[in-house]
């Protein structure tokens, strides 16, 4: 019995793959008169989700890059609204004494959930108030963490030097992000407006960050 083995015809080489995705992202998408940071990070932002058009629907600041940076070099933590963003974020594109930080599955975060009357995901960032100051925010998935941040800040809470803010889904993704666009916090921001988000993204647009730290080391 002959045995019929199917061949696909497909790049196997993983830098071919990466340098060809990017140039995709770069065919489609006009970065004139954007800065070579913003434009790293937004085609991470871009290559993590396979949507060109949501170039139109990103927001954020002019010195959302510069500011993360900023802090990323200086030993400032990144914090997580859940393990699959942390578990996105690559790492080794990070100085060595910066901490990736996910406190949702601490043991606290049950009682303090029904303390306060919120979601989990909103309760764990309560845990990162000592510590927000020249922290990098990252969240990618709950609404209620972006909206429980906004309101920690707006009522004195340290401020991080950026927040990235990707939360997915059809309750509160679209008005907690359109909430960070509005906030008069003087926090650095980026962010995807409408329903779209997600882990994918928001680990994305941190990469797309710290992969320029060494690239000017």
């Amino acid at each position: 019995m002959t045995e019929h083995r199917f061949t696909y015809d497909y790049i196997r080489d993983p830098a071919a793959i990466y340098e060809k995705s990017f140039s995709t992202v770069a065919s489609e998408v006009d970065f004139g008169g954007i800065p070579k940071d913003l434009a790293r990070m937004i085609t991470r932002i871009i290559h993590a989700c396979g949507m060109t058009e949501i170039f139109n629907e990103l927001a954020y600041s002019e010195d959302v890059v510069v500011s993360a940076t900023k802090a990323l070099n200086s030993g400032g933590t990144v914090f997580c609204d859940c393990e699959m963003v942390r578990r996105g974020i690559i790492s080794r594109f990070l100085p060595d004494d910066v901490d990736v930080i996910c406190t949702l599955n601490d043991e606290t975060v049950p009682n303090l959930a029904k303390e306060i009357g919120t979601t989990r995901s909103a309760a764990a960032i309560e845990l990162w108030r000592p510590h927000l100051e020249n922290s990098v925010v990252v969240i990618g998935n709950a609404p209620t963490a972006l909206f429980h941040l906004l309101e920690m800040v707006e009522q004195g809470a340290p401020k991080p030097a950026a927040i990235i803010g990707f939360p997915v889904g059809f309750v509160g993704a679209a008005e907690s992000k359109q909430a960070l666009h509005e906030a008069q916090i003087g926090v650095p921001y980026v962010t995807l407006l409408g329903r779209k988000g997600g882990s994918a993204m928001a680990a994305g647009a941190l990469n797309g960050i710290s992969i320029g730290l060494k690239d000017k080391s």
